[in-house]
Parts: structure tokens; C-alpha cells; sequence
């Protein structure tokens, strides 16, 4: 069965800040590609229409998602969206599936909010389950190191952006990391965490 690995980047980033970490996959023999889109200029619903024609370019049975923060609540809105899509896992990577304390800090502050634009009706709602019929798991960080703490203190564990009860998600399998928001698309553990899910459905060797 072919198979095929969609990367979805975060906010602000581009396609090329998920290319470690494809690499890292493939020396797995995961085959991967990156989507990219404009990430303060359209919003989820737009977004999540586009990666699901992505999706359709693809000559694959099988299609695993992963996702890096903004990334994964695109991949969820889709999921929610549209159900004849090929099967296959997956990753979420530091998303805020119950929205970003930093997010809303951020798009509160007047000279700030055009650095959220219209990402910001994702980052202050989220999502309550996994998608129904797929495995998930969601992979956080809790280096407390990143631009995120430059907006207020941080409740709990976190990546220095997002915390890990804002990454939980019911019904998912997880993995927290001492790694920072960035080091969730850079660290070598990351990588191993994300192949381990997509080639066997769990976490066995990735936890702290």
C-alpha cells in the first residue's frame, strides 16, 4: 500500500520549517511531503478546505498527518470537515486543541494583533476529542524556554508557547518532551516520537 506522510507547519512558519524533521522520517522509510499555507491571512475553515485538495494531489492509499502547532488544528478542522479522506494517524506537535493562552494575550494587545490576523478565532477555540476512527497522538513540550513568556506566565508544564494541558486532548495517546515549542519541529527525539506513533500506533520508547 503506498503511503504517504503530510507535514503541516505552525504559525508564521513555512513549509521549509518542517524539512529536519521530514528527513528524520525518512531515514525511517516514511515518505514525506510538506503543505503549506498563509498562516495569519486565511483563516482554519479556508485552510483546512485547502490541505484537504492537498490531500486529493496525492497518489496514496494511506495518508498520515502531522501537524506543528497552528498545523494541527488545521488538520483537525479538516478531519471535522470531510470524511472520505484515506485512512491513516495522527501527530499533533504542541497544538493548542483548547486554544492559546499566548494567542489571546496576543490578539488582545491592539499594536500585537497583526501578528495573529485571522489565526486568532483558532488559537481562542479548540477541539474536545480526537478525530473519531483515527489514531492520535500528541506529542508536548515542557522547556519552559520561548517568545510566549514575553506575554505573561505560563500555568503548568509548557514549551515556552503553548502548555501541555492546552495540547491534551481526549481520546489521544500521549508523549511529553523536555523540549521547547521550536524543538518540536528540531529535536531528534521529536523525530523518534513522531515515527515511533506513525509506524506503530503508541509511544513505546519516547517518554521522559
Amino acid at each position: 500500500m503506498s503511503r504517504s506522510v503530510v507535514l503541516v507547519h505552525g504559525l508564521w512558519w513555512g513549509p521549509w520549517s518542517m524539512g529536519l524533521l521530514g528527513r528524520r522520517l525518512g531515514r525511517r522509510g516514511l515518505e514525506t511531503c510538506a503543505f503549506g499555507y498563509p498562516t495569519i491571512r486565511r483563516g482554519l475553515q479556508d485552510n483546512a478546505a485547502a490541505l484537504r485538495e492537498f490531500i486529493d494531489t496525492l497518489d496514496a492509499e494511506r495518508v498520515d498527518l502531522v501537524g506543528h502547532s497552528l498545523g494541527g488544528l488545521v488538520i483537525l478542522r479538516m478531519l471535522d470537515e470531510y470524511a472520505d479522506l484515506p485512512p491513516g494517524r495522527v501527530v499533533l506537535l504542541g497544538s493548542p486543541v483548547h486554544g492559546s493562552a499566548v494567542g489571546r494575550r496576543v490578539a488582545d494587545r491592539g499594536l500585537f494583533r497583526p501578528l495573529v490576523g485571522r489565526a486568532r478565532t483558532a488559537l481562542e477555540n479548540g477541539f474536545s476529542h480526537a478525530p473519531a476512527g483515527r489514531e492520535t497522538g500528541v506529542v508536548a513540550g515542557s522547556r519552559s524556554v520561548g517568545v510566549g513568556r514575553i506575554f505573561g506566565p505560563l500555568d503548568g508544564p509548557n514549551d515556552g508557547t503553548v502548555t501541555v494541558a492546552e495540547c491534551r486532548l481526549d481520546g489521544a495517546s500521549e508523549c511529553i518532551l523536555p523540549v521547547t515549542h521550536t524543538g518540536l519541529v528540531t529535536a531528534p527525539s521529536v523525530a523518534r516520537a513522531v515515527s515511533d506513533f506513525l509506524l506503530e500506533g503508541d509511544f513505546p520508547h519516547s517518554q521522559d
